[in-house]
């Protein structure tokens, strides 16, 4: 990375987002219910909730007809099968990962029958110059993978018991320390996700890519007031199934539940490390980047679960120093957020962000520690 473009300071910073009639983070264990402080009635949203956002954001950018720009791939993203990412990073490494297994097709028919099947990724069909036919499984293959795959797709009991045979002798290696460290390095510089938040990447199924501490961590965010969580009953006039069809003499209607929050407005508080951003190549313009998400995230996330969600505020505390000149929460202790009105808040005017006691004007503000 160029001098020019390392992060040489330490960041501090606060962001305000809102909701209205929405749900900005739903509760798997608690049937989707927006999530919330039992004991204060404070409303919260995950910082894996907000990271998520920020990936979202940079797939939407920096990816064109599915392909990202150079350094800007996402590790973690939807349908990701993790063990993929560090295969081509060792590929492309030239690191060996193993000695694949090889078997000769001597029955004309299994050919037929391998190759009228989908065969899973890792395993190929390989010919030499007199014809022969070989089944080929990879060094580094999945073989958990593979092995749910032929579970799922149930192919012939003679396609099961070949590829088991082969498999068994396909040896992956374990790569070294020297490597492991190689394979972290690429990580970082390809994937945007993994030098800005850090990810475990010593993966049972997959060569090892070792750990990243990230440079940007997010606190959970939390709502400024108690919140209350609504419950509505939905009707969708349809149903899925013609035996429904026919219990109901053709009414076709289906209940459901929708749980919303009429106003919330939450704060949540993030750290940017320039020690570990000089370890994972995260620079300057990965940083411009990042500013960016915050501001446009919800913008691009709209759904009807979600309602009307909206980045409010992000106040910057920038340092002099990599190690900073004052502690974070001395510096959130400036910023505030009060209320401006009685009864109810319903919308974002009922409150006012404060920084030093005075009214924030700005929507995005850097103030120099």
């Amino acid at each position: 990375m160029e001098d020019n473009k390392k992060i040489d300071k330490r960041y501090d910073f606060v962001l305000f987002f809102d909701v209205q009639d929405g749900n900005p983070n739903g509760d798997p264990d608690a049937g989707n219910l927006p999530r919330v402080d039992a004991e204060t009635g404070m409303g919260l949203v995950t910082d894996v909730c907000l990271k998520r956002k920020v990936r979202n954001y940079v797939q939407l950018t920096k990816f064109k007809d599915g392909i990202p720009e150079n350094g800007y791939d996402i590790y973690i993203k939807e349908k990701a099968v993790l063990g993929r990412a560090h295969v081509t990073a060792f590929n492309d490494l030239k690191i060996a990962l193993g000695q694949e297994s090889r078997a000769e097709i001597s029955d004309s028919k299994l050919v037929d029958l391998l190759e009228e099947w989908s065969l899973p990724e890792g395993l190929i069909i390989d010919e030499d110059d007199t014809g022969k036919k070989y089944l080929v499984v990879a060094a580094d293959v999945d073989k958990t993978a593979v092995k749910t795959y032929i579970k799922e797709s149930k192919p012939s009991k003679e396609i099961k018991d070949f590829i088991n045979k082969i498999m068994k002798d396909a040896k992956s290696r374990k790569p070294k320390g020297d490597e492991v460290e190689k394979g972290r390095d690429w990580m970082c510089k390809n994937f945007f996700d993994v030098r800005t938040f850090g990810a475990v990447m010593s993966l049972k199924s997959a060569p090892n890519c070792g750990q990243v501490r990230g440079p940007i961590q997010f606190t959970f965010a939390r709502s400024v007031e108690p919140v209350v969580a609504l419950e509505h009953s939905i009707t969708r006039m349809a149903v899925a199934t013609e035996a429904e069809a026919e219990k109901q003499s053709g009414d076709n209607r289906t209940m459901g539940r929708k749980f919303t929050i009429p106003y919330g407005i939450y704060r949540s508080h993030g750290f940017i490390s320039a020690h570990l951003a000089a370890q994972t190549g995260f620079s300057k313009d990965d940083l411009d980047l990042f500013w960016k998400a915050l501001k446009e995230m919800f913008e691009h996330d709209h759904s009807a679960a979600r309602g009307l969600m909206s980045t409010r505020n992000i106040i910057v505390f920038e340092h002099n120093t990599a190690l900073g000149n004052k502690p974070a929460n001395e510096l959130f202790g400036r910023v505030d957020c009060k209320r401006t009105t009685k009864g109810p808040a319903r919308q974002f005017s009922d409150y006012e962000v404060q920084l030093d006691g005075k009214k924030l004007d700005e929507n995005f503000k850097i103030v120099n520690v």
